[in-house]
């Protein structure tokens, strides 16, 4: 089986993800299970001969770059088929790859169970939104449905900062500029630097990785632009003490003082098993308030969540809350509820 039919098969069956791993058959990942796809285990050859035709269908990649330092990622796409996010990598000495499937055309938010809460997010004029969750949770797809919104409903210059790129915006009423790290520019910090100077009004940044990106991203929030990111926490609490936790200690202080100030939501996101065998996706909404900057600024964090939890408006959901009424709707499992919550003690009582 070469890689063309692999790919072939795996968009048929709606499979997110492909692995390639010597020692084991073809596997798919869908709805959160991986299969088989055949019985046939791969040896170090076959893995090397797909992964070198991944390699040929990415416009002639260089397989040194993996050969040789180990790990590799990049994005292609198959006219008519779809578009493909690799992470090639060495495991025992042979190569390796694990492939997301990313479709041409942007899915439809509300079918993938996104609030209008959330993609309403687009409609404000500055500040920092993030969007966070643990790996595989959608926060590329949310923050990608956001932009559309923003595309298609307002007239605006669009700067994307991702690495890979994995959805493809076309211009409509915005102009999107999308720009692919390692190909287009060389790092997140130059080019979110450079974007600054490009009269951007909504700046996605695919991933904030460490300090020098998240300064740079707080000063574009702070000079006026609309700024979307990620991060790999769940909980708006977590998140923000992420952010603060990155800096050196004589800095924190005002790093929350301008967090405070700049940051105007986070949204948690995970998929849950759902009864009916697939996924679904619980979210914490946390709308930046009054009361959340003064808890920031002030070093009152752990408070955010009690805040959250006695909330009853659609733009302040704890993660529980959320994963309760997928509960009561008949979507999970009491045992999946108790096993995703972040305070399952608390929420076994509401159960």
């Amino acid at each position: 089986m070469n890689i063309t039919e692999i790919l072939q098969k795996a968009v048929a069956e709606k499979a997110s993800d492909i692995f390639i791993v010597a020692g084991l058959p073809v596997s798919l990942r869908k709805n959160g299970i991986i299969s088989r796809l055949d019985e046939t285990r791969l040896l170090p050859p076959d893995t090397e001969e797909l992964i070198s035709q991944i390699y040929s269908m990415a416009g002639n990649r260089e397989l040194a770059i993996v050969s040789d330092g180990g790990d590799d990622d990049f994005s292609f796409a198959v006219p008519g088929l779809s578009r493909f996010r690799v992470s090639a990598y060495k495991q025992r000495s042979a190569l390796s790859a694990v492939i997301r499937i990313i479709t041409f055309d942007l899915p439809d938010y509300s079918e993938l169970g996104i609030p209008d809460t959330i993609i309403n997010m687009g409609n404000g004029s500055g500040g920092m939104i993030l969007v966070t969750g643990p790996a595989g949770s959608g926060k590329s797809t949310t923050l990608a449905c956001i932009i559309d919104h923003i595309n298609k409903t307002r007239d605006k210059h669009i700067i994307t900062l991702e690495d890979p790129l994995e959805y493809l915006h076309r211009h409509n009423r915005s102009i999107v500029s999308q720009r692919e790290i390692n190909v287009d520019t060389e790092n997140y910090v130059t080019a979110l630097r450079a974007a600054l100077r490009q009269s951007p009004d909504v700046i996605l940044l695919g991933e904030m990785r460490d300090y020098e990106t998240i300064s740079i991203a707080m000063t574009a929030a702070e000079t006026g632009h609309m700024l979307f990111s990620t991060l790999h926490t769940i909980g708006a609490a977590n998140t923000i003490d992420r952010i603060i936790d990155v800096f050196p200690a004589n800095q924190q202080r005002q790093v929350a003082v301008q967090l405070s100030m700049v940051l105007s939501a986070v949204v948690s996101q995970q998929l849950l098993p759902a009864v009916d065998g697939g996924v679904v996706p619980a979210f914490e909404i946390m709308t930046v308030n009054p009361a959340i900057r003064n808890m920031i600024r002030d070093n009152k964090i752990p408070q955010i969540e009690g805040l959250l939890y006695s909330s009853s408006k659609e733009d302040m959901i704890s993660m529980d809350s959320s994963i309760l009424k997928l509960y009561q709707e008949g979507r999970i499992t009491r045992e999946t509820a108790l096993l995703y919550a972040t305070n399952p003690e608390m929420l076994e009582r509401k159960l």
